[in-house]
């Protein structure tokens, strides 16, 4: 049989398989399942500036509530033991000391000050790194795309210096360069990068005329975006390649693999096809390997990079126009009549 084993950020893996953040890590049921299937690593839920802000607000109206009541009455304050980041934290402990993988916290904040604070106090709940979700929504014509930039990377440096632990960073494609912005943060000292972001844009209901964020999972197809930088990343960075978004098989992790990815992050097809896909996908890892001969993932990572390949076009425009000049393909695929 062959060895799945890999290393992410320098932390040691059984797999390359790695359950990315979102609620499923709230389920405990869920987390028995997916770590008795095989799951490599797991990431909690992102830790957000925004709503630790919130419930600091919405905690300090409370309290105002009954201020001018007498003194007898002071035992109506409500007493939340674990509020805002103190409740995240002590759940991404408790999560760390259940299970028998790496777990890695995720972060999601808006200023330098308050990123290094939650980094550091995530760094003390024991995790094995952290992921950091550099993300920027533009809101004003004056903001220059430079600064932006310049900004995350000082991030990155902050965070880096601040703790201990790897430092990951998962961020979305849209850079005018993303790959120098990557080789950028890469300089600063990250240890991976998470390939992509999916952020949740606004729709309209044209019943009610109003803003709604539909609950939307990754598609299959979505990983082709990440499989396009994952080889054009591989060899040319210090950190490690993590995909993510639409990984639904272990055909798609092994595309992933072959284009230079050291790891890949499933939360769709947990949702959809439940728990047991974790282990529906390393066995499939595991037949192919042994079908190729492939001893460990090192004998066939990046062998699909543009660094490995000797067509020096697969990752560029003029492959699109050779895809053009076959057009006529689509027709006998897609048939009109």
């Amino acid at each position: 049989m062959a060895d799945l084993s890999t290393t992410y950020m320098g932390v040691k893996l059984k797999n390359p398989l790695i359950l990315g953040a979102s609620n499923l890590v709230t389920k405990p049921d869920v987390i028995k399942q997916v770590t008795e299937a095989g799951i490599g690593a797991i990431v909690y839920k992102s830790l957000f500036e925004e709503q630790i802000q919130l419930e600091n607000l919405q905690f300090d109206e409370e309290l105002v509530e009954y201020e001018n009541r007498n003194a007898e009455m002071t035992r109506l304050f409500p007493a939340l033991e674990h509020a805002g980041s103190k409740e995240h934290l002590y759940n991404v402990k408790k999560l760390k000391n259940s299970v028998d993988v790496p777990v890695f916290a995720s972060l999601n904040a808006i200023y330098e000050p308050t990123w290094i604070e939650y980094a550091k106090e995530l760094e003390a709940t024991g995790v094995d790194g952290l992921e950091i979700n550099l993300y920027a929504v533009p809101g004003y014509f004056e903001l220059a795309g430079q600064s932006i930039e310049d900004k995350q990377v000082q991030i990155v440096k902050a965070v880096k210096k601040a703790v201990n632990i790897p430092v990951g960073v998962k961020m979305s494609l849209f850079y005018t360069n993303p790959l120098n912005f990557i080789k950028k943060v890469d300089e600063a000292g990250a240890d991976g990068y998470v390939l992509f972001n999916r952020f949740f844009q606004p729709e309209i209901d044209t019943e009610t005329e109003e803003y709604n964020y539909p609950w939307e999972l990754s598609n299959p197809k979505d990983h082709m975006m990440a499989l396009r930088f994952a080889g054009l990343l591989y060899g040319n960075l210090d950190g490690s390649i993590c995909v993510s978004r639409g990984i639904y098989t272990a055909d798609d992790v092994i595309k992933m693999i072959l284009a230079g990815a050291d790891v890949a992050q499933v939360v769709s097809t947990v949702y959809k096809n439940h728990p047991q896909v974790v282990a529906e996908i390393l066995k499939g890892l595991n037949t192919w390997m042994d079908k190729k001969g492939y001893k460990t993932l090192d004998d066939f990572r990046g062998k699909l990079s543009r660094k490995n390949m000797k067509d020096p076009f697969t990752y560029q425009r003029a492959q699109y126009v050779d895809i053009l000049m076959k057009s006529e393909e689509i027709f006998k695929k897609f048939p009109m009549v």
